[in-house]
């Protein structure tokens, strides 16, 4: 059995009104951190990564579930600008799906839910959840006692830190570990958590 490997993500500052193909970071509320750390998460090399989940929570759009086991290898969109944009289509023609057929990200699981409470939910299913913080403790500690058998959760929080640091989150009672003193940007962070994993299991 191989772990179960999810990354949550939120982002509340992404706005498409004004989008443009042209200017991704500058007219679309920074969706550029946001694909970064989905490539990360779901893409190694050239092809996709499977049996790995990164969880978008947008505040204004919803929340997305990229499973690379529900995407076509062949035509999943593996640099940034291709991947922010079929993203913008997808969450723009969502409710229309004759609109997504062309999409190769027609596979995203669209859920009206809160990353509290999908938090909690995955705390019902015995997962061991992780907050990335440069406070928190060192993760060699908690990484070491993982094993394939482990369901695992990181959140990587979002641009602002706003929910690291969110009294919502830290009364949930969980770890808050540390890659290190240095700030990483959120793709870092994916890779930095899949690599040493793969190190220590």
């Amino acid at each position: 059995m191989k772990m179960k490997l999810i990354f949550f993500i939120k982002s509340g500052t992404l706005n498409l009104e004004n989008y443009n193909i042209k200017d991704i970071p500058g007219s679309s509320g920074r969706l550029d951190v946001i694909s970064r750390a989905i490539l990360a998460a779901i893409v190694k090399e050239k092809d996709l990564e499977r049996d790995l989940e990164i969880w978008v929570f947008l505040d204004n759009y919803g929340t997305f579930v990229f499973d690379s086991n529900s995407f076509d290898n062949d035509i999943f969109p593996k640099n940034e600008i291709l991947l922010s944009d079929y993203f913008v289509k997808y969450i723009k023609n969502r409710s229309e799906p004759e609109l997504l057929n062309e999409n190769p990200l027609s596979g995203i699981q669209y859920l009206n839910i809160t990353i509290y409470e999908a938090i909690n939910n995955f705390l019902k299913l015995n997962y061991q959840i992780f907050v990335l913080n440069e406070n928190g403790e060192d993760f060699c500690q908690y990484f070491t006692k993982l094993n394939q058998k482990s369901n695992t959760i990181f959140i990587v929080g979002n641009q602002s830190g706003e929910i690291v640091n969110s009294k919502d989150l830290k009364s949930l009672n969980l770890k808050f570990i540390s890659l290190g003193g240095q700030s990483y940007l959120a793709s870092s962070v994916v890779r930095l958590i899949k690599l040493n994993l793969s190190l220590m299991i």
